[in-house]
């Protein structure tokens, strides 16, 4: 045990200056679970609150991806600081890089995989000509330069404005814009798998071939689609409004209880509305926003509380390890996970051969596939923690 209290005291000796901590844990706790989520030893074994829902409703991990999009918002208001000394048009061009860099970051990674087990694989025609335009990282690059935009040109109240303003923007073409599948047919105001106008959007811009779901019917869509990236700006705006609470001169107890009530607030208003508009997270409907951000207050007026109020600090380093260099661990966990992926090994592939030959023996199905995971995350932490301890801070 005393190894591991000067293991943590010596990770948060090293966090680099002028950066928040409970930031840094809640980020580190957002990117840990989504890889944690997005690698298990077997799609086909995975307990039920570790899958997305399938349409309506959420699972806990429905929360992962808006909580690092609220925290992108956060970031952008707290970094204001840092540069007083640049223009406008300098914070511009900086931020338009910086999101030109995710969003073809993301791109490599939906470029890089390889089918070595097909012989007829064509890397040209199932890869380079079907590729997927948007993403993950794609959605940050995005909404991060689209909420930079708004920040330096709007105060408090436009930004409120703002972020209202494109959640109904976005209900009113959902609910009432018209639009026709190839044979002619006229829908208006659905909120179905494949049949609604986010999809038709994507479908008609994007391409059926250049989204995620490519056999929805009676249009392909992709979940971090067109129209959903204005209620997901939202998301962004309610991070940076949080952060503005943050910079306050308030007390700090007070800044936690207000995050705790609105977090509570919105998560009940939500629920309330579900019956009338649906919480979905792949249409990321104005509900959703409210729910994912409202939880995510929530939990952190809890980090906020224990580091601190009552100075628990200990227990969020190693998520401090993952939070500063959130997107390299993105990235190497994606570059890794492919490898396993696509390396072929007794006619499977090499991730697949590991999960059936030691973990699922070992644990069993489920718990295979979650030791799995678990695995492949303790593995990922020693090699950021290794990058940690250098000092190595990758930015984009």
């Amino acid at each position: 045990m005393f190894g591991v209290r000067q293991h943590c005291q010596a990770i948060l000796a090293q966090q680099p200056a002028g950066r928040l901590l409970a930031l840094d844990i809640l980020r580190g706790l957002a990117i840990m679970a989504m890889v944690l989520v997005n690698n298990p030893g077997s799609w086909q074994y995975i307990y039920a609150p570790l899958r997305h829902a399938e349409w309506h409703g959420w699972t806990v991990t429905d929360l992962i991806f808006p909580a690092f999009i609220i925290m992108v918002g956060m970031s952008i208001q707290l970094s204001l600081r840092q540069k007083i000394a640049q223009t406008k048009l300098e914070v511009i061009q900086a931020g338009a890089l910086r999101a030109l860099k995710l969003y073809l970051l993301g791109l490599f990674l939906v470029l890089f995989y390889y089918n070595f087990r097909d012989p007829a694989y064509s890397y040209l025609q199932q890869k380079l000509l079907t590729v997927r335009w948007f993403g993950v990282l794609q959605r940050i690059a995005l909404v991060y330069f689209c909420t930079l935009l708004i920040v330096l040109y709007c105060g408090t109240r436009a930004r409120v404005l703002w972020l209202v303003g494109l959640c109904v923007v976005y209900l009113a073409l959902m609910q009432y814009m018209p639009y026709q599948d190839a044979q002619g047919q006229q829908f208006v105001g659905l909120w179905q798998f494949g049949n609604n106008f986010a999809a038709w959007l994507d479908h008609q811009i994007l391409g059926a071939q250049h989204v995620f779901f490519r056999s929805a019917t009676p249009f392909a869509f992709d979940p971090e689609g067109l129209l959903s990236t204005l209620p997901a700006i939202s998301s962004c705006l309610l991070g940076v409004v949080m952060a503005q609470l943050l910079q306050s001169d308030q007390p700090l107890a007070f800044k936690i209880r207000l995050l705790a009530l609105a977090g509570v607030a919105m998560v009940w208003i939500a629920e309330l509305a579900h019956p009338l508009l649906p919480i979905n997270k792949m249409l990321w409907t104005p509900t959703f926003v409210l729910l994912s951000t409202g939880y995510t207050a929530l939990l952190l007026a809890v980090i906020l509380w224990l580091t601190e109020i009552k100075r628990y600090r200990l227990w969020g380093a190693p998520l401090v390890v993952f939070g500063v260099n959130a997107i390299l661990f993105f990235m190497l966990a994606g570059v890794a996970a492919r490898i396993l992926s696509m390396l072929p090994v007794a006619g499977t592939t090499l991730g697949n051969s590991l999960f059936r030959e030691v973990f699922q023996p070992l644990f069993g199905n489920y718990n295979g596939s979650l030791a799995f995971a678990l695995c492949f995350l303790a593995i990922a932490y020693l090699g950021m923690l290794a990058l940690y301890r250098r000092g190595f801070i990758f930015k984009v």
